[in-house]
C-alpha cells in the first residue's frame, strides 16, 4: 500500500472519530447530560419576606466588580424569574478570567493508539466548547486519563474565556455556565499547582456571572450559600433565601432542602421563621431526594422540623408541597 494511501486512511479514521464523538456529545447535551433543562412556569407564590425579585429590581444582589469581568445591565436575560441580567464586558486580555495555562503537546497524552482522545483534542485546539468539557471533565475526574487538576482547570477556564458572551439560550451556553461555576470553585479553593491562591471574591463574581448572565441554578444555589456564610460576598439571610429560591424554583435539590431549612428556623430580624414554607420546600426536596446520595440529609432536616412542627403547619406544607410540588422543573 502506497503511502498516500494510508495517510488517507489515518486522516478518514480521525474525521469518523470527530463525526462519532461530536453525535455523542449532541446526543448527551440532548438527555440533559451537560445542559440544564429548565422549566419556567408559573411562579409558587414567595413567602412574605423574600419580595418577587422582579418585583425589586433595585434590591438584586450585586458584587463589586471583578478584575476579569464586568458586567452591565442588560434586557437580555436569561432567567425570566429575574431582572439580573448582566451582559459580560470581557476583557482584552481574555486571559484576564485564569492565568495562562496553554494547552501543550506536553499536556495532552502521546497516545497514538487513543483515537478517541486524539479526535477530542482535535477538536478542542478548535475550540469546541463540548470537547474542552468534555477534557476537562475527564482530567477532573481522571477518567480515562490520569486526574490533573491543573489541566482540568486549564480547560474549564479556556471555556469561560472564549465564550463568555455566548447568548444565554444557545446549546453551548449551559457548557459554558458550569465552567464558569467550576473555575470559581477553584478559585474558592485556590490551586497551588497552578499558581492559584485561593480567592473567595473573585470566585464569588465568577459564580455571579454564571448565576445572572446565564441563570444557571448550580451558580444561583452557590450564591445563596456564598450570601448565608459571607464568604467573598457581604452576608444576608434575605439575599440568600431570594438566591437560593431561584434554584429550588428549577428544581435544583440542594437548593430546595437548605431554603426549606432556612425559612423554617429563620435568620434573625433579616429573617423570621416561616415553617409552612420552609416545610413545603422540604417536602418537596424530600420527595426528589429519594433514592439518591442525597437522601440521609435531606430527611433529617425534614424529620427535624416535622418533629416540632404543629399539626396544622404540617398538613399546610404538605397541602402546598403537593399543588407546587409538580410545577417545578427537575434540576
Amino acid at each position: 500500500m502506497r503511502t498516500s494511501d494510508v495517510l488517507m486512511d489515518i486522516k478518514s479514521l480521525i474525521l469518523a472519530s470527530v463525526l462519532v464523538i461530536a453525535s455523542t456529545a449532541l446526543a448527551q447535551a440532548q438527555q440533559g447530560q451537560f445542559i440544564f433543562q429548565f422549566s419556567f412556569f408559573a411562579k409558587p407564590v414567595p413567602p412574605a419576606d423574600i419580595p418577587n425579585v422582579n418585583e425589586e429590581t433595585a434590591a438584586a444582589p450585586a458584587l463589586p466588580a471583578a478584575p476579569a469581568i464586568s458586567a452591565e445591565a442588560s434586557a437580555t436575560a436569561a432567567d425570566a424569574d429575574t431582572a439580573l441580567a448582566l451582559v459580560p464586558s470581557v476583557p482584552d486580555n481574555a486571559a484576564g478570567i485564569a492565568p495562562s495555562l496553554a494547552i501543550t503537546d506536553e499536556s495532552v497524552p502521546a497516545s497514538a493508539e487513543d483515537s478517541a482522545l486524539e479526535a477530542l483534542e482535535v477538536a478542542a485546539d478548535a475550540g469546541q466548547p463540548i470537547a474542552l468539557w468534555r477534557l476537562g471533565t475527564m482530567y477532573e475526574s481522571g477518567e480515562g486519563v490520569q486526574q490533573d487538576d491543573v489541566r482540568a482547570f486549564g480547560y474549564f477556564s479556556r471555556i469561560a474565556d472564549e465564550n463568555a458572551s455566548t447568548p444565554p439560550r444557545s446549546l453551548e451556553a449551559d457548557i459554558v455556565a458550569q465552567s464558569f461555576v467550576k473555575v470559581g470553585e477553584y478559585y474558592r479553593a485556590g490551586l497551588p499547582d497552578a499558581g492559584i491562591p485561593a480567592d473567595s471574591v473573585r470566585s464569588a463574581a465568577l459564580l455571579m456571572h454564571a448565576a445572572t448572565y446565564f441563570a444557571d441554578a448550580q451558580a444561583q444555589y452557590e450564591i445563596g450559600q456564598l450570601y448565608l456564610s459571607g464568604d467573598g460576598i457581604s452576608r444576608s439571610a434575605l439575599q440568600g433565601a431570594r438566591w437560593l429560591s431561584l434554584a429550588a424554583r428549577k428544581g435544583h435539590l440542594a437548593a430546595q432542602a437548605t431554603l426549606g431549612d432556612l425559612l423554617f428556623n429563620g435568620d434573625g430580624d433579616e429573617l423570621p421563621a416561616q415553617p409552612v414554607e420552609g416545610l413545603m420546600w422540604l417536602s418537596i426536596a424530600h420527595e426528589r431526594a429519594e433514592g439518591t446520595p442525597d437522601t440521609d440529609w435531606v430527611d433529617e432536616l425534614l424529620n427535624k422540623a416535622m418533629s416540632v412542627a404543629t399539626p396544622d403547619q404540617r398538613s399546610a406544607a404538605l397541602a402546598a408541597a403537593d399543588a407546587i410540588g409538580p410545577r417545578i422543573g427537575g434540576g
